[in-house]
C-alpha cells in the first residue's frame, strides 16, 4: 500500500490566486498514476499529481498528456468519466464511505459521498462549486501529437460536508487516485495505488492508499 505526505504550504491559502497555488505545486514533487490493473486496457497516458495544504484547504494538481482529449460535458454532477477524466477518492477516519471527485479536463465536477458504488449521494452544485479550479491545455502542431493538460484545484474543508471538519492538518485518510476515460478512442483505467478485480472499477476502499496532512 502506498503512502503520501502531503506538505503544507503556509504561503497559500483559499483566497491565493489560482495561478500561483499552480506554480507553487509546480515545485511539489510529482506522483505518477501509472498503473493499469486491467489487460483489457493496457493504453497509459502521462499522468501524475502533485498534492499540499493549508490549515483548511487541499491543493491538488494533476498533469496529463495523452493521445486524443474528449471534453463534452459541462455541467455539475454530469458523468465526466466518460471524457478525458482525472479523479481523486478520500476516506477519512478509517471510515468505509468515502467522496469521490471527478473531474473531466474543462474542470467540469461529479463529486458523490458513499460507501460503495451504488447509492451514492451526489453532492449539490453549491457545495462543489466552492471547489476553485483552473485548468490549462496545449496541443501540438503536429498531426499525431499528444494532447498536455493540467487541472490545479483548490478544495475547502468544508466540501467535506458530511465531516465537520475546521482543519485538515494532521487527518489522516484513505485515498485513491486515478485517471480514465470511458468513451475515449482508447479507453483506459490508470490508478496511483493498484486494485486487484475483474474487471475496472475504482470503487473499492480497500485498494486506497495512505495520506497524511503533515
Amino acid at each position: 500500500m502506498k503512502q503520501l505526505d502531503v506538505p503544507l504550504l503556509f504561503r497559500l491559502d483559499r483566497e491565493s490566486p489560482l495561478e500561483e497555488v499552480s506554480e507553487q505545486l509546480d515545485q511539489l514533487e510529482k506522483h505518477a498514476i501509472n498503473t493499469a490493473p486491467w489487460p483489457d486496457y493496457p493504453y497509459k497516458p502521462s499522468v501524475s499529481f502533485a498534492v499540499a495544504h493549508s490549515n483548511d484547504c487541499f491543493f491538488v494538481k494533476f498533469y496529463v498528456e495523452e493521445d486524443a482529449i474528449r471534453a463534452v460535458f459541462r455541467k455539475t454532477n454530469d458523468p465526466v468519466y466518460r471524457d478525458s477524466c482525472v479523479e481523486l477518492f478520500i476516506a477519512f477516519n478509517d471510515e468505509r464511505a468515502y467522496y469521490n471527485l471527478e473531474f473531466n479536463s474543462l474542470g467540469s465536477c461529479l463529486m458523490a459521498y458513499g460507501a460503495g458504488k451504488e447509492n451514492r449521494r451526489f453532492l449539490s452544485e453549491a457545495v462543489i462549486r466552492e471547489i476553485k479550479r483552473y485548468a490549462q491545455l496545449s496541443v501540438g502542431e503536429l498531426p499525431n501529437a499528444a494532447v498536455k493538460w493540467e487541472l490545479t484545484l483548490v478544495i475547502p474543508v468544508e466540501v467535506f460536508c458530511f465531516h465537520g471538519f475546521t482543519s485538515l492538518n494532521e487527518q489522516t485518510c484513505k485515498v485513491n487516485f486515478y485517471k480514465c476515460g470511458d468513451d475515449l478512442p482508447k479507453p483506459h483505467y490508470l490508478t496511483w495505488n493498484t486494485i486487484k478485480a475483474a474487471s475496472p472499477n475504482f470503487h473499492l476502499p480497500e485498494y486506497f492508499g495512505e495520506l497524511q496532512f503533515l
